[in-house]
């Protein structure tokens, strides 16, 4: 219920909140929970997914949806870690762990298999990365000012550098990740086009996060495999 689970017969280590923010893509939603669900249980961690939605027909932003996704889940649990994740992502190596890493921001994507298994350019930050609640509250979340543009990624990259923290990676071998496509469906950014940013993050990040998020919380519900929390 509500896509909370903690193992039965065992004590969790570890609390990861899974945070994917949406609009409209029920097939990859579908897709994700089939596999996502047994892949954290074979690791024995206690966690919720968080499915933010957006309404309305106005471009998409994907970094504000994840910084009310952290507000809202904080309110449930002391989360051990952060999992930031795309819909469209599914993991294929079951030793490639949910858990933060104890000083720095991880970028667990390093894989995927629409770039050949490699990176599209080397400071991509993008598909999934686990934040503790300190690295993420220390750069001040994310950007609430990106409108369907992609280019977030890069700008919380910079932030990462600009709070003194570094992103450590999962090693390839284990951050291999399948890359849906239902590209029919959805507006999906090509993100190995490295957008041109428009913001200069070295002046914006400290004003610009989770301590200037605004946002209308229209509902929050549970479902069998999430819970959704839905924003205007």
């Amino acid at each position: 219920s509500g896509g909370h689970y903690r193992p039965p017969h065992c004590f969790a280590r570890y609390k990861s909140a899974i945070l994917v923010a949406y609009r409209n893509q029920e097939k990859y939603l579908r897709h994700l929970l089939y596999y996502i669900h047994p892949f954290l249980q074979r690791q024995q961690l206690s966690y919720t997914v968080y499915l933010i939605q957006q309404v309305g027909t106005g471009s998409f932003n994907r970094a504000k949806l994840l910084n009310v996704g952290v507000r809202e889940a904080m309110k449930d649990e002391e989360w051990d870690c952060l999992i930031l994740h795309d819909v469209d992502l599914v993991p294929e190596n079951d030793y490639n762990l949910y858990i933060c890493d104890e000083y720095y921001p991880k970028h667990m994507a390093s894989a995927m298999d629409k770039f050949q298994y490699t990176l599209p350019y080397k400071s991509f930050f993008g598909g999934v990365s686990a934040l503790t609640p300190e690295h993420y509250m220390k750069m001040n979340g994310f950007p609430n000012t990106y409108w369907g543009d992609g280019g977030e990624n890069d700008d919380i990259a910079t932030r990462i550098h600009l709070a003194g923290m570094k992103i450590v990676r999962t090693s390839p071998r284990l951050g291999r990740y399948r890359v849906m496509d239902y590209s029919e469906e959805t507006e999906i950014q090509e993100p190995w086009r490295r957008p041109p940013s428009r913001h200069n993050t070295r002046k914006t990040w400290k004003a610009d996060g989770m301590n200037t998020l605004q946002f209308k919380l229209l509902s929050r519900t549970k479902h069998p495999l999430y819970t959704k929390i839905t924003v205007d």
